[in-house]
Protein backbone atom coordinates (compact mmCIF):
# COMPACT_ATOMS: atom_id res chain seq x y z
CA UNK A 1 0.00 0.00 0.00
CA UNK A 2 2.79 2.31 0.79
CA UNK A 3 4.43 1.63 -2.32
CA UNK A 4 1.21 2.48 -4.51
CA UNK A 5 0.80 5.58 -2.44
CA UNK A 6 3.91 6.76 -3.35
CA UNK A 7 3.55 5.86 -7.39
CA UNK A 8 0.82 8.10 -7.19
CA UNK A 9 2.26 11.10 -5.28
CA UNK A 10 5.12 10.64 -7.64
CA UNK A 11 2.18 11.72 -10.47
CA UNK A 12 1.73 15.42 -9.54
CA UNK A 13 -1.96 15.88 -10.84
CA UNK A 14 -3.33 19.52 -9.82
CA UNK A 15 -7.03 20.07 -11.46
CA UNK A 16 -6.23 23.04 -13.82
CA UNK A 17 -3.12 21.48 -15.50
CA UNK A 18 -4.41 19.27 -18.33
CA UNK A 19 -1.43 17.63 -18.87
CA UNK A 20 -0.91 16.61 -15.21
CA UNK A 21 -4.52 15.31 -14.98
CA UNK A 22 -4.07 13.27 -17.86
CA UNK A 23 -0.94 11.31 -17.46
CA UNK A 24 -2.73 10.80 -13.06
CA UNK A 25 -5.33 8.83 -14.99
CA UNK A 26 -2.75 6.80 -16.54
CA UNK A 27 -0.87 5.98 -13.51
CA UNK A 28 -3.95 5.88 -11.00
CA UNK A 29 -5.32 3.61 -13.67
CA UNK A 30 -2.58 1.54 -13.82
CA UNK A 31 -1.95 1.31 -10.10
CA UNK A 32 -5.46 0.56 -9.10
CA UNK A 33 -5.64 -2.05 -12.50
CA UNK A 34 -2.65 -3.94 -11.06
CA UNK A 35 -4.11 -4.01 -7.20
CA UNK A 36 -7.15 -5.32 -8.56
CA UNK A 37 -6.26 -7.63 -11.41
CA UNK A 38 -3.61 -9.64 -8.69
CA UNK A 39 -7.19 -10.61 -6.66
CA UNK A 40 -8.92 -11.51 -9.82
CA UNK A 41 -10.71 -8.41 -10.56
CA UNK A 42 -11.45 -7.06 -13.59
CA UNK A 43 -8.55 -4.22 -14.15
CA UNK A 44 -9.38 -2.19 -16.81
CA UNK A 45 -11.67 1.36 -15.98
CA UNK A 46 -14.02 2.90 -18.22
CA UNK A 47 -12.70 6.14 -18.63
CA UNK A 48 -15.28 8.76 -18.86
CA UNK A 49 -13.99 12.08 -20.24
CA UNK A 50 -16.57 15.10 -19.98
CA UNK A 51 -15.22 18.57 -21.32
CA UNK A 52 -11.71 16.92 -21.30
CA UNK A 53 -11.37 15.78 -17.88
CA UNK A 54 -10.67 11.85 -17.61
CA UNK A 55 -12.47 9.96 -14.59
CA UNK A 56 -12.17 6.64 -13.71
CA UNK A 57 -14.73 3.92 -13.35
CA UNK A 58 -14.57 0.49 -12.06
CA UNK A 59 -18.08 -1.61 -12.16
CA UNK A 60 -17.35 -4.83 -10.45
CA UNK A 61 -19.05 -7.54 -11.41
CA UNK A 62 -22.56 -8.00 -13.59
CA UNK A 63 -25.04 -7.56 -10.71
CA UNK A 64 -26.88 -4.47 -9.07
CA UNK A 65 -25.27 -1.43 -8.50
CA UNK A 66 -25.01 -1.73 -4.04
CA UNK A 67 -22.51 0.03 -2.97
CA UNK A 68 -20.48 3.10 -4.87
CA UNK A 69 -16.70 4.28 -3.60
CA UNK A 70 -15.62 7.64 -4.19
CA UNK A 71 -12.19 9.06 -4.89
CA UNK A 72 -10.93 11.54 -6.76
CA UNK A 73 -7.34 11.69 -8.21
CA UNK A 74 -7.07 15.25 -8.82
CA UNK A 75 -4.94 17.50 -5.81
CA UNK A 76 -4.26 21.24 -5.29
CA UNK A 77 -0.51 21.35 -5.69
CA UNK A 78 1.29 22.46 -8.80
CA UNK A 79 3.37 20.87 -10.74
CA UNK A 80 7.07 20.73 -8.86
CA UNK A 81 6.15 20.82 -5.39
CA UNK A 82 7.60 17.37 -5.34
CA UNK A 83 10.91 18.76 -5.55
CA UNK A 84 10.27 20.44 -2.80
CA UNK A 85 7.93 18.40 -0.66
CA UNK A 86 9.15 15.23 -1.40
CA UNK A 87 7.37 11.76 -0.65
CA UNK A 88 8.75 10.00 2.45
CA UNK A 89 8.38 8.50 5.38
CA UNK A 90 9.68 9.28 9.01
CA UNK A 91 9.02 8.14 12.15
CA UNK A 92 5.99 6.75 11.02
CA UNK A 93 4.80 9.96 9.69
CA UNK A 94 3.98 10.00 5.33
CA UNK A 95 4.47 13.12 3.66
CA UNK A 96 4.57 14.47 0.02
CA UNK A 97 1.57 16.58 -1.74
CA UNK A 98 -1.88 15.17 -2.04
CA UNK A 99 -1.04 12.18 -0.04
CA UNK A 100 -3.56 12.76 2.69
CA UNK A 101 -6.65 14.80 0.25
CA UNK A 102 -6.99 12.23 -0.76
CA UNK A 103 -4.46 9.86 -2.75
CA UNK A 104 -3.96 7.49 0.21
CA UNK A 105 -7.46 7.50 0.92
CA UNK A 106 -7.99 5.90 -2.68
CA UNK A 107 -5.04 3.70 -2.19
CA UNK A 108 -6.99 2.49 1.03
CA UNK A 109 -10.63 1.51 -0.82
CA UNK A 110 -8.83 -0.39 -3.59
CA UNK A 111 -7.13 -2.31 -1.18
CA UNK A 112 -10.33 -3.06 0.65
CA UNK A 113 -11.96 -4.42 -2.45
CA UNK A 114 -8.94 -6.51 -3.17
CA UNK A 115 -8.84 -7.71 0.56
CA UNK A 116 -12.10 -9.07 0.10
CA UNK A 117 -11.91 -10.64 -3.52
CA UNK A 118 -8.47 -12.27 -1.98
CA UNK A 119 -10.81 -13.81 0.91
CA UNK A 120 -13.66 -14.61 -0.72
CA UNK A 121 -13.49 -14.75 -4.33
CA UNK A 122 -13.90 -11.90 -6.77
CA UNK A 123 -17.86 -12.48 -6.53
CA UNK A 124 -17.80 -10.83 -2.42
CA UNK A 125 -17.37 -7.55 -4.59
CA UNK A 126 -20.42 -7.59 -7.16
CA UNK A 127 -22.40 -4.48 -7.02
CA UNK A 128 -19.73 -2.40 -6.22
CA UNK A 129 -18.48 0.81 -8.43
CA UNK A 130 -15.17 2.46 -7.78
CA UNK A 131 -15.07 5.88 -8.70
CA UNK A 132 -12.22 8.28 -8.90
CA UNK A 133 -12.95 11.50 -10.84
CA UNK A 134 -9.99 14.20 -11.56
CA UNK A 135 -11.44 17.77 -11.03
CA UNK A 136 -12.67 17.45 -6.93
CA UNK A 137 -10.68 20.24 -6.00
CA UNK A 138 -11.93 22.90 -8.09
CA UNK A 139 -15.69 22.03 -7.63
CA UNK A 140 -16.18 18.73 -9.86
CA UNK A 141 -17.68 20.97 -12.58
CA UNK A 142 -17.49 18.12 -14.98
CA UNK A 143 -17.79 15.19 -12.67
CA UNK A 144 -20.92 16.08 -11.17
CA UNK A 145 -23.16 14.71 -12.83
CA UNK A 146 -21.38 11.56 -13.11
CA UNK A 147 -21.61 11.53 -9.39
CA UNK A 148 -24.49 12.09 -9.07
CA UNK A 149 -26.15 9.12 -11.57
CA UNK A 150 -23.83 6.74 -9.93
CA UNK A 151 -24.93 7.49 -6.62
CA UNK A 152 -29.04 7.75 -7.53
CA UNK A 153 -27.91 3.48 -8.79
CA UNK A 154 -26.65 2.47 -5.06
CA UNK A 155 -27.86 2.38 -1.70
CA UNK A 156 -24.87 3.93 0.28
CA UNK A 157 -21.73 5.28 -0.83
CA UNK A 158 -18.22 5.37 1.04
CA UNK A 159 -16.26 8.63 0.35
CA UNK A 160 -12.34 7.66 1.35
CA UNK A 161 -12.05 11.49 1.62
CA UNK A 162 -9.49 12.18 4.97
CA UNK A 163 -10.32 11.72 8.49
CA UNK A 164 -10.60 14.63 10.64
CA UNK A 165 -8.34 14.60 13.89
CA UNK A 166 -5.57 12.73 14.85
CA UNK A 167 -7.89 10.00 15.80
CA UNK A 168 -9.71 9.48 12.62
CA UNK A 169 -13.25 11.09 13.24
CA UNK A 170 -15.75 9.98 10.06
CA UNK A 171 -17.64 12.79 8.87
CA UNK A 172 -21.37 13.12 9.37
CA UNK A 173 -22.00 15.93 8.21
CA UNK A 174 -20.90 18.16 5.31
CA UNK A 175 -21.81 22.28 4.90
CA UNK A 176 -23.33 22.65 1.73
CA UNK A 177 -21.58 25.23 -0.60
CA UNK A 178 -22.72 27.91 -2.88
CA UNK A 179 -20.71 30.23 -4.88
CA UNK A 180 -21.56 33.29 -6.50
CA UNK A 181 -19.70 36.91 -7.50
CA UNK A 182 -21.82 39.97 -6.91
CA UNK A 183 -21.19 42.84 -9.46
CA UNK A 184 -21.80 46.13 -8.70
CA UNK A 185 -22.03 48.56 -12.66
CA UNK A 186 -21.94 52.39 -12.02
CA UNK A 187 -20.73 54.82 -15.04
CA UNK A 188 -17.12 55.66 -15.63
CA UNK A 189 -15.93 59.23 -15.10
CA UNK A 190 -12.66 61.66 -14.69
CA UNK A 191 -11.79 61.29 -11.23
CA UNK A 192 -10.47 64.37 -11.31
CA UNK A 193 -11.95 66.56 -13.79
CA UNK A 194 -15.91 65.76 -13.49
CA UNK A 195 -16.25 62.75 -10.52
CA UNK A 196 -19.24 63.88 -9.58
CA UNK A 197 -20.62 62.56 -13.31
CA UNK A 198 -19.77 59.40 -12.56
CA UNK A 199 -21.56 56.40 -10.43
CA UNK A 200 -18.67 54.79 -8.17
CA UNK A 201 -19.44 51.32 -8.71
CA UNK A 202 -17.06 50.51 -5.52
CA UNK A 203 -18.77 52.25 -3.10
CA UNK A 204 -21.96 50.35 -4.37
CA UNK A 205 -19.77 47.37 -3.46
CA UNK A 206 -18.89 48.37 -0.27
CA UNK A 207 -22.53 48.97 0.63
CA UNK A 208 -23.17 44.91 -0.91
CA UNK A 209 -20.03 43.36 0.84
CA UNK A 210 -21.57 44.88 4.37
CA UNK A 211 -25.07 43.74 3.15
CA UNK A 212 -23.40 40.59 2.20
CA UNK A 213 -21.91 39.70 5.79
CA UNK A 214 -25.42 40.48 7.44
CA UNK A 215 -26.74 37.65 5.94
CA UNK A 216 -24.78 34.66 8.00
CA UNK A 217 -25.85 33.44 10.59
CA UNK A 218 -24.32 32.02 13.42
CA UNK A 219 -26.59 30.29 14.88
CA UNK A 220 -27.66 28.08 12.60
CA UNK A 221 -23.70 27.42 11.61
CA UNK A 222 -23.91 29.53 8.30
CA UNK A 223 -21.27 31.75 6.89
CA UNK A 224 -21.56 34.29 3.92
CA UNK A 225 -17.86 35.18 3.52
CA UNK A 226 -16.69 37.78 1.05
CA UNK A 227 -13.40 36.74 -0.19
CA UNK A 228 -11.54 37.86 -3.54
CA UNK A 229 -12.61 41.34 -5.12
CA UNK A 230 -11.99 43.81 -7.96
CA UNK A 231 -12.69 47.16 -8.62
CA UNK A 232 -12.02 49.61 -11.35
CA UNK A 233 -9.47 49.69 -14.07
CA UNK A 234 -7.32 52.89 -13.99
CA UNK A 235 -6.47 55.15 -10.56
CA UNK A 236 -7.68 57.71 -12.00
CA UNK A 237 -11.21 56.82 -13.13
CA UNK A 238 -14.86 56.72 -11.45
CA UNK A 239 -14.87 52.89 -11.26
CA UNK A 240 -17.98 51.56 -13.26
CA UNK A 241 -17.39 48.13 -12.30
CA UNK A 242 -16.86 46.47 -9.03
CA UNK A 243 -16.64 42.70 -8.29
CA UNK A 244 -16.33 40.42 -5.66
CA UNK A 245 -16.67 36.63 -5.01
CA UNK A 246 -18.75 35.33 -1.98
CA UNK A 247 -18.33 32.06 -0.40
CA UNK A 248 -21.40 30.75 1.14
CA UNK A 249 -21.98 27.43 3.80
CA UNK A 250 -24.33 26.09 5.06
CA UNK A 251 -25.66 22.98 7.61
CA UNK A 252 -29.06 22.73 6.22
CA UNK A 253 -30.73 23.31 2.66
CA UNK A 254 -33.33 25.37 4.31
CA UNK A 255 -30.21 27.95 4.97
CA UNK A 256 -29.12 27.36 1.78
CA UNK A 257 -32.03 28.69 -0.29
CA UNK A 258 -32.70 31.36 2.33
CA UNK A 259 -29.42 32.63 1.54
CA UNK A 260 -29.87 32.25 -2.83
CA UNK A 261 -33.33 33.88 -1.81
CA UNK A 262 -31.42 37.16 -0.05
CA UNK A 263 -28.66 36.99 -2.30
CA UNK A 264 -30.62 37.51 -5.49
CA UNK A 265 -32.77 40.20 -3.81
CA UNK A 266 -29.90 42.40 -3.56
CA UNK A 267 -30.40 46.01 -4.63
CA UNK A 268 -28.64 48.33 -5.46
CA UNK A 269 -27.93 51.48 -2.97
CA UNK A 270 -26.53 54.84 -4.95
CA UNK A 271 -28.96 56.28 -7.60
CA UNK A 272 -27.91 54.62 -10.84
CA UNK A 273 -26.42 51.75 -9.69
CA UNK A 274 -27.17 48.14 -10.54
CA UNK A 275 -26.45 44.48 -9.40
CA UNK A 276 -25.78 41.72 -11.61
CA UNK A 277 -25.54 38.52 -9.46
CA UNK A 278 -23.42 35.57 -10.81
CA UNK A 279 -23.41 32.03 -9.41
CA UNK A 280 -25.67 29.32 -7.94
CA UNK A 281 -25.76 26.68 -5.62
CA UNK A 282 -23.12 24.21 -5.79
CA UNK A 283 -23.21 21.77 -3.36
CA UNK A 284 -26.43 21.18 -1.37
CA UNK A 285 -25.46 19.69 2.71
CA UNK A 286 -24.47 16.12 3.45
CA UNK A 287 -27.14 16.28 6.91
CA UNK A 288 -26.28 13.97 9.45
CA UNK A 289 -29.49 12.01 8.86
CA UNK A 290 -27.92 10.81 5.41
CA UNK A 291 -24.68 9.30 6.93
CA UNK A 292 -25.70 7.78 11.28
CA UNK A 293 -27.21 4.78 9.82
CA UNK A 294 -23.97 3.97 7.70
CA UNK A 295 -21.49 5.46 10.61
CA UNK A 296 -23.36 3.49 13.35
CA UNK A 297 -23.03 0.43 11.40
CA UNK A 298 -19.20 1.16 11.08
CA UNK A 299 -18.32 1.94 14.77
CA UNK A 300 -19.87 -1.43 15.27
CA UNK A 301 -17.33 -3.46 12.77
CA UNK A 302 -14.91 -0.53 14.14
CA UNK A 303 -12.74 -3.22 16.98
CA UNK A 304 -12.92 -5.89 14.37
CA UNK A 305 -10.46 -3.77 12.46
CA UNK A 306 -8.56 -3.17 15.09
CA UNK A 307 -10.07 0.45 15.71
CA UNK A 308 -11.04 0.80 19.73
CA UNK A 309 -13.48 3.23 18.83
CA UNK A 310 -14.88 5.60 16.31
CA UNK A 311 -15.92 9.16 16.57
CA UNK A 312 -18.06 11.34 14.10
CA UNK A 313 -17.63 15.10 13.19
CA UNK A 314 -19.69 17.51 11.34
CA UNK A 315 -17.38 19.92 9.28
CA UNK A 316 -17.47 22.94 6.56
CA UNK A 317 -16.10 21.86 3.80
CA UNK A 318 -17.61 19.91 1.20
CA UNK A 319 -16.91 16.91 -1.10
CA UNK A 320 -18.30 14.87 -3.99
CA UNK A 321 -20.31 13.29 -1.21
CA UNK A 322 -22.70 16.22 -0.48
CA UNK A 323 -23.60 15.18 -4.42
CA UNK A 324 -24.13 11.91 -3.59
CA UNK A 325 -26.54 12.82 -0.65
CA UNK A 326 -27.99 15.25 -2.70
CA UNK A 327 -29.79 12.84 -4.62
CA UNK A 328 -31.20 10.57 -1.78
CA UNK A 329 -28.32 7.95 -1.57
CA UNK A 330 -27.34 7.13 1.95
CA UNK A 331 -23.70 9.11 2.24
CA UNK A 332 -20.71 8.30 4.89
CA UNK A 333 -17.69 10.65 4.35
CA UNK A 334 -14.24 10.65 5.96
CA UNK A 335 -13.18 6.94 5.71
CA UNK A 336 -9.54 8.25 3.91
CA UNK A 337 -6.59 8.72 5.67
CA UNK A 338 -5.43 9.64 9.58
CA UNK A 339 -3.26 12.36 9.47
CA UNK A 340 -3.65 16.82 8.63
CA UNK A 341 -2.38 19.33 7.21
CA UNK A 342 -4.74 19.39 4.15
CA UNK A 343 -3.75 21.52 1.46
CA UNK A 344 -0.89 23.08 3.74
CA UNK A 345 2.46 22.45 3.88
CA UNK A 346 2.86 19.84 6.56
CA UNK A 347 0.30 17.73 4.96
CA UNK A 348 1.10 14.48 6.35
CA UNK A 349 -0.64 10.97 6.98
CA UNK A 350 -0.14 8.45 9.92
CA UNK A 351 1.13 5.06 8.25
CA UNK A 352 0.29 2.85 11.65
CA UNK A 353 -3.91 3.77 10.67
CA UNK A 354 -3.19 2.76 7.18
CA UNK A 355 -3.92 -0.92 7.33
CA UNK A 356 -6.98 -0.13 10.29
CA UNK A 357 -8.71 2.16 8.13
CA UNK A 358 -8.64 0.12 5.06
CA UNK A 359 -9.53 -3.34 7.51
CA UNK A 360 -12.66 -1.52 8.28
CA UNK A 361 -13.67 -0.18 5.03
CA UNK A 362 -13.75 -4.17 3.59
CA UNK A 363 -15.85 -4.91 6.56
CA UNK A 364 -18.08 -2.02 5.85
CA UNK A 365 -18.56 -2.99 2.52
CA UNK A 366 -18.47 -6.49 3.05
CA UNK A 367 -21.09 -5.80 5.97
CA UNK A 368 -23.42 -3.35 3.25
CA UNK A 369 -23.37 -6.29 0.06
CA UNK A 370 -24.25 -9.26 2.84
CA UNK A 371 -27.23 -6.94 4.23
CA UNK A 372 -28.66 -6.28 0.80
CA UNK A 373 -27.78 -9.97 -0.79
CA UNK A 374 -29.75 -11.29 2.58
CA UNK A 375 -33.39 -9.23 1.94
Amino acid sequence: MIADAGDLIACESPSEDAAAIARSAEVTSAVIGARLAEAGLASEPERVVVDGVPHLRWALGSGPRRVLLICHHDTVWPVGTLERIPFSITDGVMRGPGCFDMIVGTVQAVHALALLADAHGPEAVDGVTLLVTADEEIGSLSSRALIEEEAAKHMAALVFEASAGPEGALKTARKGVSWYEVEAVGRAAHSGLEPEKGINAGVELAHQILALESLADPSEGTTVTPTRASIGTTGNTVPASARVNVDVRCRTIAEQDRVDGALRRLAPVLDGAEIVLHGEINRRPLERESALPLFERAARLAPQAGIASLAEVAVGGASDGNFAAGVGCATLDGLGAVGGGAHAEDEHVLVDHIPLRTALAALLIEDLLTEEASR
